[in-house]
């Protein structure tokens, strides 16, 4: 299977989870990938990223800036919809008269759907940048100075056995 498999969501029937280990150099992640091999984790689930293996694009891991634009904008797109719900409910009660609003309450759709917009990008692009992209960050810079990163993708039970494996192994934290 191809790199690209580190791209697909997971799903209900199958959780996912993911593990990734930074190492100095390359003999030492292809040292590593063949250890975990050697203990019966199949290829499939494995992945090497760096000079000569897979580039971080091709497994998933984007750029700090590109996970908080999406981010941004699909939390903002969620909120623009709650905000112009809200605002059409505020219409309409208005306009039945169950609570006197302002005489301009037809307004108040589209100003709660921009603010909505508005505070949902803010949001959206502060917890993209902030919480996901900071980790993302992290392994890019660990690509930056020539190190090799190490995937390992399954289900939690094969991840946490990897990971006791390089534990008990390669005393990696």
């Amino acid at each position: 299977m191809s790199a690209l498999r580190f791209l697909r969501k997971a799903t209900l029937r199958r959780p996912s989870s993911l593990a990734i280990i930074a190492l100095p150099d390359e003999a030492t992640a292809f040292h590593t990938y063949r250890l975990l091999q050697h203990h019966g984790i199949s290829p499939e689930h494995l992945a090497i990223v760096g000079q000569g293996y897979s580039s971080p694009d091709r497994v998933g891991l984007l750029e700090p800036i590109q996970i908080a634009r999406r981010r941004a904008s699909t939390i903002s797109a969620i909120a623009g919809c709650l905000g112009a719900a809200i605002g059409l409910v505020l219409f309409i009660v208005g306009y039945l008269g169950l609570v006197a609003l302002v005489p301009v309450h037809w307004m108040l759709i589209p100003i709660a759907a921009i603010a909505g917009c508005f505070c949902g990008g803010l949001f959206g692009g502060l917890f993209g940048f902030l919480c996901e992209g900071s980790t993302a960050g992290i392994y890019r810079h660990h690509l930056r100075k020539g190190h090799y990163l190490l995937m390992v993708e399954g289900s939690p039970a094969l991840v946490a056995n990897a990971q006791e494996i390089l534990s008990l192994y390669c005393h990696l934290h």
